[in-house]
């Protein structure tokens, strides 16, 4: 028994089951439909609905209205008839033009009610049997009462279309005292065909004003609103089919309203990604070269090391004194000639940390650069000779070299000046080392400060390339720290903050 229950209630899951599919599959449809039309084709069925939505509600009250003042017409008619029969002694009227007035009137019997008194003005002519009552209520004192009367003349207007042969009974006022009734027995069968004649006139001139009204709609927004997007969809399909191609760029309509500024952001994006493509391009045709440069200037300075160790041999002093610093040079030369093409590469190799003192290193690197440069540049390490740092040695060379490079040039890109200065500075702050590299050149130019870490944006020198601060920030970021221009009265100051291993 319990598992007939239960295959009983598993069928009516599925026929349930089956109804929902049934009723949703024609949304789904319509949703399928609606989700594959462009923004024309949906422009068009919006503005269908919105004309038939309007439509409705402009024809509803309009035959409601129509069917009122009908009524009011038999009414009036109907009131004429019962002053005429007033004329008459007794109210008597002779049979042909009771009649007459009848068929003027267009009614079958009538009524009058004055003072709490009803008289049957003209009896209707055999037996009636009426199927419905409308009262005619006078004119709405307030809005919510219009808006009442009018919604239940449109339901009234609704239930005479849809009738047929009904016999109806109208009250309706005759005259400003609220009192005084005129009450008819009409057939609704001429009500409605004349209902139907002039809803049939109304619709046909609503359709006319309605298409002329879609399609001016439909041209403006076209104009306005889908014609604009359109081309900026079919200009963003169009660039990506060639993004390098800067005559595919969107093109400024001069439009000042908000489909202009996407037109402008969208150009202004365009450009920008076909200037980084063509940079990328250009890039890796330089990679290409730098390649092959490798190869050979890795050869010639091989060659040169062997030289450099058979001056070794040469008991000269002053030979003894150089030739160490030529020959550690010349290594360092090989390291980053072997390792030129990591900069295009993932990454940096990760830095082999120590602890070391700083001041000798910074020392060092100003020996390479030739400094102090006598008459020109002075070199001065404010450094603790105590002061030891957590870091690669060789990329902390890197990145210093290039700052202290860039400094001396900035002073000597003055022309005439002989105080240049450039001054390392370095101090500890708890677990990090501040590292300042100041000059009292030129400064920055504010221009460019904004493209101050990018590559081949930043130098502002003759044959620069813009290189040397992106690599001496990236180095430092390997180690966990920061290279940025800090803010200087005179000439520029690069400050690294570089922070010690983590503990543990």
């Amino acid at each position: 028994m319990q598992r007939a229950i239960f295959n009983n209630n598993d069928k009516n899951r599925e026929n349930a089951k089956g109804t929902a599919s049934f009723v949703m599959a024609p949304w789904r449809a319509v949703a399928r439909f609606w989700e594959s039309r462009g923004l024309p084709s949906k422009l068009i069925i919006l503005t269908a609905i919105f004309v038939l939505v309007a439509e409705a509600l402009i024809f509803l009250p309009s035959i409601a209205s129509y069917r009122v003042t009908w009524l009011q017409e038999r009414l009036t008619g109907a009131q004429l008839a019962a002053l005429t029969s007033d004329a008459f002694p007794g109210g008597q009227i002779p049979s042909a033009l009771r009649a007459e007035l009848l068929r003027t009137a267009q009614v079958k019997a009538i009524a009058s009610r004055s003072a709490g008194e009803r008289r049957l003005v003209f009896p209707p002519e055999g037996d009636l049997s009426i199927d419905y009552v409308y009262y005619l209520p006078p004119e709405p004192e307030t809005f919510w009462q219009s808006m009442s009367t009018r919604i239940e003349q449109a339901k009234d207007a609704v239930t005479t279309l849809l009738s047929s042969n009904r016999t109806i009974r109208v009250i309706g006022h005759s005259g400003p005292d609220n009192n005084s009734l005129i009450e008819i027995v009409i057939p609704e069968a001429p009500l409605k065909a004349a209902m139907i004649r002039y809803g049939m006139n109304i619709l046909w001139l609503s359709i006319i004003l309605s298409l002329l009204t879609a399609v001016v709609v439909y041209l403006a927004l076209s104009r306005l609103f889908v014609k604009p997007l359109t081309q900026i969809t079919t200009n963003m399909l169009h660039f990506a089919e060639n993004p390098e191609d800067q005559s595919r760029i969107m093109p400024d309509t001069g439009r000042r309203d908000e489909v202009g500024v996407a037109e402008r952001e969208l150009a202004s994006m365009q450009r920008q990604l076909s200037s980084l493509l063509v940079q990328k391009n250009r890039l890796a045709q330089l990679g290409m070269a730098v390649s092959k440069i490798n190869h050979d200037l890795r050869n010639m300075l091989a060659n040169a090391q062997l030289i450099s160790d058979r001056i070794v041999a040469i008991p000269d002093p002053t030979v003894q004194r150089f030739v160490p610093k030529l020959i550690a040079s010349l290594d360092r030369a090989i390291q980053f000639c072997n390792s030129s093409l990591q900069f295009g590469g993932v990454s940096e190799a990760a830095p082999r940390r120590e602890v070391m003192p700083l001041r000798p290193l910074v020392e060092e690197i100003a020996d390479s650069q030739g400094l102090p440069r006598e008459g020109s540049v002075a070199f001065i390490a404010d450094i603790e000779p105590a002061l030891l740092i957590d870091a690669d040695h060789e990329h902390l060379f890197r990145a210093l070299s290039n700052l202290i490079r860039n400094a001396a040039q900035a002073i000597e890109s003055i022309d005439g000046k002989t105080d240049g200065e450039v001054r390392v500075a370095a101090h500890r702050e708890g677990r990090k080392v501040v590292i300042d590299v100041m000059d009292n050149g030129a400064g920055v130019p504010k221009k460019a400060r904004e493209n101050l870490f990018k590559a081949f944006q930043a130098s502002t020198k003759k044959g620069g390339t813009g290189l040397g601060l992106v690599i001496a920030a990236e180095l430092v970021q390997a180690h966990g720290g920061t290279l940025t221009l800090v803010d200087s009265k005179n000439g520029a100051c690069f400050r690294i903050e570089l922070p010690d291993r983590a503990v543990g």
